[in-house]
């Protein structure tokens, strides 16, 4: 942590018994040899920006929204930028407090934020006090929802409160929705925006299947996204339909705006911090777990020497599987035991093998989601000790990204992103952001903002927020220095040629912005 000192000059005054003269000299003002840079946006119409998206529009961090995140989400940022340059106000429904949270009838639906103890990240102890039937009223500009799904955006109904305890609509947008039936893009056009931001569209539509361990259904090929749950991810097909026609309505009255493509989510610390080996043994209980794993891996051998004596797998097949499969553990750290669907089933091929588990132990290639960390090692009988998470009972498939699993992400992103990537190339309305390639230097060097190199580490990265997928204040205030300096692009070169970068106060500080929030932040 930085810490700023003020030194001021302590002046001595000697005073005589004879002519004190008491009209002091005026101190002349220092004199800055900076030059002012005026801000010069091209022309470019900034008097009424909307932001339409999901969870980073909305400034979603610490695991939750509250008022003080919104407060630095990045589309308020760039209105705070734009203003510069006779931007009009910008209204945010806002949450109650910055506990974070939210009622449904005076029941907990979402839990409050987020905090660091000096360990790692700790849930507030404080009941959300932000009621979804208290509906706002009034005209906003952010219309980032947290949750939503790119069909969401175009779904009448998403801010009907009646369909939020059965989850058919999202009680984010179910508190200032214009109507019952309306849409999130319908309530952003009643705005005629002059400006807009369209950001992490897409998003949502593999991080559910993400956070979920790849508990989903990859529906490439289902081009009906009401057959579809909260786990899976969204045909190609069915996203681009409603990314260009999002795009399409939002220039069609000439506006202008930055759209943005999907990052690479598996780089975020929610799916890099917890290692595929956290399990420390001794050897006494090595030996334990490996005597109840012998009858596992003898029936693993002995199963695929039949199947190759049948012809129904080739011998180098067999020979991968079953070094896959073999379960050992040793004194000192170890890698967890997964359940894998992506292994060969033996009884689909022979039921004579149907009671032999897909188990293998973990491999550097594995991601496990933050929440496992809570759950390894824990004993699933308090009255065993050797029933522990992860060693003798595995992890199920929600706990773990798979490499194949981690394979249908990084497809399906792609895919988006060269719809994306489409709709911006062919429409002079539009400038992209990359923001994959922005997470990606994240993730690997690290991004310079003033004087801080920010990474996706958790809590001490500065980059991403403690729920290990949303980005922290200081984090967003980056984004939106990135979004600013898409705009600054020349005309001729894709952009939109304005002066940000360079114009005096163009961007947003980084000492401005904090990356955690303290506990005592409630009101």
């Amino acid at each position: 942590m930085r810490f700023k000192y003020s030194w001021l000059p302590i002046i001595l005054l000697g005073l005589t018994a004879c002519d004190v003269n008491n009209e002091l000299e005026a101190i002349p003002e220092e004199v800055s040899n900076e030059e002012v840079i005026p801000l010069n946006t091209n022309g470019l119409n900034l008097s009424n920006y909307i932001s339409v998206g999901a969870s980073f529009t909305a400034g979603f961090s610490d695991g939750t929204l509250f008022k003080a995140s919104q407060e630095n989400s990045f589309p308020k940022i760039l209105a705070n930028k734009f203003a510069m340059a006779d931007g009009g106000a910008f209204e945010q429904p806002l949450m109650s407090d910055n506990i974070g949270g939210l009622l449904f009838l005076g029941n907990v639906i979402q839990g409050p934020r987020l905090y660091f103890d000096g360990s790692g990240p700790t849930v507030l102890k404080q009941k959300p006090t932000t009621e979804v039937t208290d509906a706002l009223t009034g005209s906003f500009n952010n219309y980032g929802i947290p949750g939503a799904k790119s069909f969401h955006l175009v779904a009448p109904g998403y801010g009907n409160p009646q369909g939020v305890p059965v989850g058919a609509a999202n009680p984010y947008f179910a508190r200032f929705a214009s109507s019952p039936t309306a849409t999130v893009l319908g309530d952003a056009l009643a705005k005629q925006p002059t400006f807009f931001t369209l950001s992490e569209v897409g998003g949502n539509d593999v991080l559910g299947y993400a956070l979920a361990g790849g508990d989903g259904v990859n529906q490439e090929g289902n081009f009906n996204p009401a057959t579809y749950g909260p786990r899976d991810i969204t045909d190609p097909n069915v996203f681009a339909n409603v990314f260009n026609q999002m795009v399409t309505a939002l220039t069609a009255n000439g506006a202008k705006g930055v759209v943005a493509n999907v990052p690479y989510i598996t780089s975020l610390a929610h799916f890099t911090t917890v290692p595929y080996n956290p399990v420390p043994l001794d050897a006494a209980t090595a030996a334990a777990v490996n005597q109840a794993y012998a009858q596992y891996n003898g029936g693993i051998r002995q199963a695929f020497a039949a199947l190759v004596g049948l012809g129904a797998v080739p011998q180098a097949v067999a020979d991968a599987e079953i070094a896959k499969r073999t379960i050992n553990f040793t004194a000192g750290q170890n890698a967890v035991v997964i359940v894998d669907e992506d292994l060969i089933d033996l009884g689909a091929i022979n039921p004579a093998f149907a009671a032999l588990p897909q188990y293998r132990q973990a491999t550097e290639d594995d991601l496990f989601v933050l929440s496992s960390s809570s759950f390894i090692g824990t004993k699933a009988d308090p009255n065993n000790p050797l029933s522990i998470n992860g060693v003798a009972i595995p992890l199920a498939d929600k706990w773990v990204l798979t490499p194949q699993e981690q394979a249908e992400i990084k497809k399906a992103t792609d895919l988006f992103n060269t719809i994306i990537e489409g709709v911006a190339n062919s429409n002079p309305n539009v400038v992209l952001i990359d923001f994959k390639s922005i997470l990606q230097e994240a993730s690997t060097s690290g991004l310079v903002f003033d004087d801080y190199t920010l990474t996706t580490n958790l809590v001490f990265g500065g980059l991403v927020s403690l729920d290990g997928v949303h980005l922290t204040s200081r984090g967003y205030a980056l984004l939106a220095n990135k979004i600013l300096a898409v705009m600054d692009v020349p005309t001729d070169e894709g952009g939109f040629g304005t002066n940000f970068t360079e114009a005096t106060d163009g961007l947003a500080k980084a000492d401005n912005y904090p990356t955690n929030y303290s506990p005592m932040l409630l009101k």
